[in-house]
């Protein structure tokens, strides 16, 4: 929770307006950011100008990015028509970031082959998943149980990116690999059913209060859980939480560094090689545009993109010296 009584405050209207716990953490970040670079003023002695003085200050100073700055913008519109109660104008004048975004970093097949390999054991399956499925990062850490369809090979991802649900496949290899994983997660629920405090997993308020019995039922419990109980931050009771996804990006970059790969890896470089390699085995853009939950064709064409202007595409002159 934030130190400042202020910034408390809003972290308190967030929580109980649902925001998720990350957009919180983003908000509070970006509004205590504002704050600071106007001298600690307080936000209601401020306004539109000083609002487009800092988000000049992102682009100008700091160089970020497009999605940054209007993750910042976001933060700031929040607080002014939520907290302070005098909304930004929609008229703001300020610089907008022109900064490109990189391009997606691709792997082999058989670099991807070895950077599983080594992967540490705890975070191999989902490394893998991330791949197998094309999942984001956060998508794959907040997976239950009951998001795994056996009988149609499928994962369900409840409220990706934009809030989309949509459905993925997933790699008949792995499903000895999950069944091992939920009988795990079995046990762990099993002990902590018989923690005097435990109150069960996190669930979302509507279906808290819908289904109350479900936050300790088997399907409803994160598929890869923390080793250790925590305290809810909203409510303060005990819960057992998901893998931090820090843990997760950390384990990837370990095994890139193990299986010396030139490339610069993170979690999302296997989601890029799971769209660039169904793209190379013959599937159709719309079928990975689904597959990846995009809401525009155009997001997923950086990925035809990658494999026309690339050896698979335009021939060099120099080949013909």
């Amino acid at each position: 929770m934030a130190k400042s009584p202020f910034l408390r405050h809003v972290a308190e209207e967030m929580y109980a307006r649902r925001y998720a716990k990350r957009t919180i953490e983003s908000y509070l970040k970006w509004i205590s950011s504002f704050i600071h670079f106007h001298q600690k003023r307080h936000p209601a002695s401020m306004g539109d100008s000083e609002v487009e003085a800092y988000l000049n200050h992102l682009v100008n100073e700091l160089d970020v990015a497009a999605a940054t700055q209007a993750s910042a913008l976001n933060a700031l519109v929040f607080l002014y028509k939520e907290i302070i109660g005098k909304p930004l104008s929609v008229k703001l004048n300020f610089v907008k970031s022109q900064r490109q975004q990189k391009l997606p970093v691709v792997l082999t097949c058989g670099e991807v082959r070895q950077l599983l390999e080594q992967v540490a054991v705890t975070y191999r399956l989902p490394a893998s998943l991330l791949y197998a499925s094309g999942l984001r990062l956060m998508e794959c850490v907040r997976l239950r149980v009951h998001d795994i369809d056996f009988d149609y090979k499928a994962v369900r991802i409840w409220n990706g990116k934009g809030g989309k649900h949509r459905i993925v496949t997933l790699a008949a290899e792995l499903l000895d690999d999950i069944r091992r994983q939920i009988t795990l997660v079995e046990q762990y629920l099993e002990a902590d059913l018989d923690t005097p405090d435990y109150a069960g997993v996190w669930l979302p308020h509507r279906l808290q209060q819908k289904y109350p019995g479900s936050k300790s039922q088997l399907g409803w419990q994160y598929l890869f859980p923390s080793r250790q109980l925590s305290d809810d931050p909203e409510t303060g009771l005990t819960r057992r939480h998901h893998i931090d996804e820090t843990c997760l990006q950390k384990a990837i970059r370990q095994a890139a560094k193990k299986a010396k790969l030139a490339k610069h890896v993170t979690p999302h470089s296997l989601r890029h090689s799971f769209a660039t390699h169904l793209l190379q085995s013959g599937a159709d853009i719309r079928t990975v545009q689904d597959q990846l939950g995009h809401a525009d064709v155009r997001t997923t064409q950086i990925y035809t993109h990658i494999l026309h202007q690339g050896a698979n595409g335009v021939t060099s002159p120099f080949s013909r010296l």
